[in-house]
């Protein structure tokens, strides 16, 4: 008795640290174990069997950890470099490929110009800048905008909203040097296709008058659609290509799935679409027909898996398919209406989707996926560790381009 009694703190001092030590483990296997992801198909594009569907009720999740989803070894696992080890491309074939270095200062939400060209904010002088077809840098305004914090592009290039750190946002049109102010308590905004108007959110200080809104291209004429109360972290103003939304919201279902719904300029009742996960980042296909869409789900070691779906009209929530590849919305663009193109991390720990900060070191390699035959093929692996966090292909898909996330300069990839 008086042995335990003596040696008492030195007992419990042992069972503390055992317990930390239980605990960090667990922290470590939960967020920090890497898991890495293997390639998604071979450096020549081979037809994988189609893509497999999620159903349409959306309890149905494809499985990425069972062997009978994935491709076999034959169908698209050989990552061997054509060119050779150490050999380098001009163009992308697969292999290592040269990179090419647009800009030389950060730049801010670059985009495509009406043909094809690249735009952008340059973050150190201000300015805005177009890539002319000889790689030169030509002013688009001589006015200056300094410390724009985010730049939202209309569809026809020639306008942009520009919105400052301190809350302050403007329209400016770079055709006709024209300025308007727009109201502070305005957010996230949505061009219409022809840039004539724009969804937003409109937050006020009291949940009651929080709407989300609809008005002209200039801010002019504004009008309330939907009251969004304390729900505005889940609703998303992305109008549609084809004209038919204008927003979509997000419910929780369960833990790991969450309802999306849609919202029309005219009160349609629109059917809704599961999602298989948290973490929702989505963009519309070039015609609107369907949605890209990325999540997380506690079954896939919360990973970002990217999906798509139908959310056009009476085919909404039709034809979800799973990707099968561990990447964000965000990373990928479409090229046509069947033609993805996506920087794919070459390996993520686990919850990155949970936590993308995880992955801001990550090297990505850029992936082709064609939505018709269901072939994923790896198209370049960049001279470089890049981290992108924006990619652009113009419609003739000559060049692809992307943005770093550390330095944010732009890039060019040579696809022909």
């Amino acid at each position: 008795m008086n042995f335990f009694t003596r040696f008492k703190k030195i007992f419990i001092i042992i069972i503390f640290l055992a317990l930390i030590a239980v605990l960090g483990y667990l922290i470590w296997k939960t967020f920090f174990k890497t898991t890495i992801i293997n390639p998604l198909a071979s450096t020549t594009p081979q037809t994988i069997n189609g893509l497999p569907t999620a159903g349409v009720g959306g309890a149905n999740i494809v499985d990425s950890n069972d062997p009978e989803n994935l491709p076999s070894d034959n169908q698209g696992t050989n990552t061997e470099n054509p060119l050779g080890v150490g050999e380098k491309s001009e163009i992308a074939q697969g292999g290592v490929t040269k990179i090419t270095t647009l800009t030389s200062s950060p730049t801010l939400d670059p985009t495509l110009s009406s043909n094809g060209s690249v735009q952008y904010y340059n973050k150190d002088d201000g300015l805005f800048y177009k890539i002319d077809n000889n790689g030169k840098a030509v002013l688009m305004s001589d006015k200056v905008f300094y410390n724009v914090d985010n730049v939202v592009w209309a569809p026809t290039k020639d306008r942009a909203i520009l919105e400052y750190p301190d809350g302050n946002k403007i329209i400016y049109n770079f055709t006709t040097k024209e300025q308007i102010t727009l109201p502070s308590h305005w957010e996230d905004f949505s061009f219409s296709p022809d840039s004539s108007q724009l969804v937003s959110k409109s937050i006020g200080v009291d949940p009651e008058n929080r709407w989300l809104m609809v008005s002209n291209g200039d801010g002019s004429k504004a009008k309330a659609l939907e009251i969004i109360g304390t729900n505005d972290k889940t609703v998303y103003p992305a109008w549609s290509p084809n004209n038919q939304i204008v927003a979509t919201y997000t419910k929780g279902v369960d833990f790991n799935r969450q309802e999306i719904y849609f919202v029309g300029l005219n009160g349609e009742n629109f059917k809704s679409t599961m999602i298989e996960g948290r973490g929702l980042q989505s963009q519309w296909s070039t015609t609107g027909d369907r949605l890209l869409y990325s999540v997380y789900n506690s079954n896939d070691n919360y990973l970002p898996r990217l999906w798509i779906v139908n959310a056009q009209g009476d085919t909404i929530n039709t034809n979800r398919i799973n990707l099968d590849i561990a990447t964000w919305s965000s990373k990928c663009t479409f090229a046509s209406n069947t033609e993805v193109y996506c920087a794919v991390p070459e390996n993520l720990a686990e919850g990155a989707g949970l936590y993308p900060e995880l992955a801001d070191k990550t090297k990505d390699n850029l992936y082709k996926i064609d939505l018709v035959s269901g072939v994923k093929q790896l198209i370049a692996i960049p001279d470089g560790a890049y981290n992108v966090s924006q990619i652009m292909v113009p419609s003739n898909q000559d060049n692809l381009y992307f943005t770093d996330k550390k330095t944010n300069q732009i890039y060019e990839v040579k696809l022909k």
